[in-house]
């Protein structure tokens, strides 16, 4: 069967649900020949097609990186699609495939992909520093670079989308990213001094985070 009919069988099956998520990541992992029709799909107009595609896609990169490297490219233009959940889901892709970056892939696209702190949408923000931990534990030697970039997150500008509350939200998940790699930052003082900035905060949410980290870390 032509690669013509195979998309079309996979574009109805997600159309009429005959096929789950969970069915088609479980075929993909069966037939890695499949991911081209993944990757078409992304495009597709129907957006059960297309965020059925991303989703099984973004599942592979957790699991088998390796198999969607070769496509790295591809993830870092979604990044720049009109639709914002293609460009979360690239943030989470480009993660993952950090951990078989061997040509240093993502060192290359480093200033685009923290480019998006500066967007309007908090979640957009959100997920650039949400995935920031793998990144970090990934490329250790990116560490002091993506430290610098999420303490940027204190002097983010509310938008029309993005307000004060958005802000805090952020700062709760730089702290939470944070965490994760404390041990190995250079830049242990200016993180410190941010998160006990957030100490008198509002946001009960983000002053318990705070705690946490200063009980754990000092």
């Amino acid at each position: 069967m032509g690669e013509k009919n195979d998309f079309s069988q996979l574009i109805g099956a997600l159309l009429d649900k005959s096929m789950s998520k969970e069915e088609l990541l479980t075929r993909v992992k069966q037939d890695f020949s499949l991911i081209p029709l993944l990757l078409k799909g992304i495009d597709h107009p129907k957006a059960a097609v297309r965020y059925g595609c991303a989703k099984v896609l973004m599942d592979l990169s957790e699991e088998h990186p390796e198999k969607l490297y070769p496509h790295f490219d591809f993830f870092v233009n979604l990044l720049e699609s009109k639709y914002r959940i293609l460009t979360w889901t690239a943030f989470a892709i480009i993660a993952n495939l950090t951990r078989v970056d061997a040509d240093k892939k993502f060192d290359a696209v480093f200033s685009k992909y923290y480019s998006f702190l500066d967007n309007d949408y908090m979640v957009t923000v959100a997920n650039v520093v949400g995935n920031s931990g793998k990144i970090a534990l990934a490329k250790p030697y990116l560490i002091p670079k993506i430290t610098d970039e999420l303490l940027k997150v204190q002097n983010i500008s509310t938008t029309t989308h993005l307000t004060e509350e958005c802000r805090r939200v952020i700062a709760q998940h730089a702290i939470k990213t944070l965490d994760l790699f404390f041990d190995r930052i250079d830049q242990k003082q200016q993180v410190t001094s941010f998160v006990k900035a957030c100490l008198d905060s509002p946001r009960k949410n983000l002053r318990a985070t705070a705690e946490k980290f200063l009980e754990k870390w000092g």
